[in-house]
């Protein structure tokens, strides 16, 4: 998928620094070569915070093109899971532009591109409810691509959906986003609790010498401390890759199983389908999982398997 045979305009909305998915998420999207970055923006619990990790990251791609937004910040959601990487760093030390309100800068790159943007939001979505409230004309010049919800499948193929944590917190601004009039493409825990990658695959980026490459595993490192999961991971797997099929959502979807649902976003926080609600493209299942990490791995490292 692409506008005019150009690259992908994309804004990325992202809780970086909670779960360790995100920094992969942000890594795939610096290096796919079909989008053009244009704003990356932190949300929910301590902006600032993720802000520091989204500008350090953008250090270590040499992408310091890419202006950072301050998003809406929330107390009640602290995760500082990736703090060590941080620590001693301010957001002042960044070479490329900070901007205070996220929210805004969401609104203005919409408004002054010549072409549809596409918002990934891989996280709760405080910042876009925030935006389209603020200037509803946006949703004119623009698509949403979401890591959100659990439509048939929970975490790991389970039968049991769950309301997944990416709605679940901040539901009514979810509902207000999803149910907003723009083209709205989901990946569920149906399609990205899946990606693990392994084996020779997981070994490939661990032992890659890019510099983006070893600022994610120095962020993987901390994280697993953090979280308390076996240090022996950061040689033998990585974790649930979640947000990185939003990534992939925003220039492809030929490895993935799309149906179009109407899918209802309920006050406790569960994406049920109901034909009666809006109809989104619903991730729904995998024609190919292997070749998806297949992409991502030569993704990160350049790379083929």
């Amino acid at each position: 998928m692409t506008i005019n045979g150009d690259r992908i305009p994309v804004i990325l909305d992202t809780d970086i620094g909670a779960d360790i998915d995100d920094t992969w998420a942000l890594a795939m999207m610096l290096k796919s070569p079909e989008l053009d970055v244009k704003l990356i923006v932190s949300d929910t619990g301590d902006t600032t915070y993720h802000s520091k990790i989204i500008a350090r990251m953008l250090e270590a791609g040499g992408r310091t093109d890419v202006p950072v937004g301050v998003g809406v910040p929330f107390d009640s959601r602290r995760h500082y899971n990736q703090a060590k990487w941080v620590d001693g760093y301010a957001l002042s030390d960044y070479p490329g532009n900070v901007l205070d309100d996220g929210v805004q800068a969401i609104i203005d790159t919409i408004l002054s591109c010549p072409v549809p943007v596409t918002l990934v939001c891989i996280g709760p979505v405080p910042n876009i409810a925030g935006a389209l409230a603020r200037e509803p004309r946006i949703v004119e010049n623009a698509r949403f691509v979401g890591m959100h919800g659990s439509v048939r499948r929970g975490h790991g193929g389970s039968p049991q959906v769950i309301a997944e944590c990416n709605v679940v917190n901040h539901t009514p601004e979810c509902q207000k986003v999803l149910f907003a009039s723009w083209d709205v493409t989901i990946t569920p825990l149906d399609t990205c609790g899946l990606v693990v990658l392994k084996g020779e695959k997981y070994q490939a980026v661990r032992h890659c010498d890019d510099p983006l490459v070893l600022s994610l595993m120095e962020n993987y490192r901390i994280w697993l401390d953090a979280v308390g999961r076996p240090s022996e991971d950061i040689d033998r797997q990585s974790s649930v890759l979640f947000d990185t099929v939003a990534v992939y959502l925003t220039f492809s979807e030929k490895l993935l199983v799309m149906e179009n649902l109407g899918i209802n976003v309920t006050d406790d926080g569960y994406t049920i389908i109901d034909e009666n609600s809006k109809r989104m493209n619903v991730a729904v299942n995998w024609k190919d999982l292997g070749a998806f990490e297949d992409l991502l791995v030569e993704r990160l490292t350049g790379n083929q398997l």
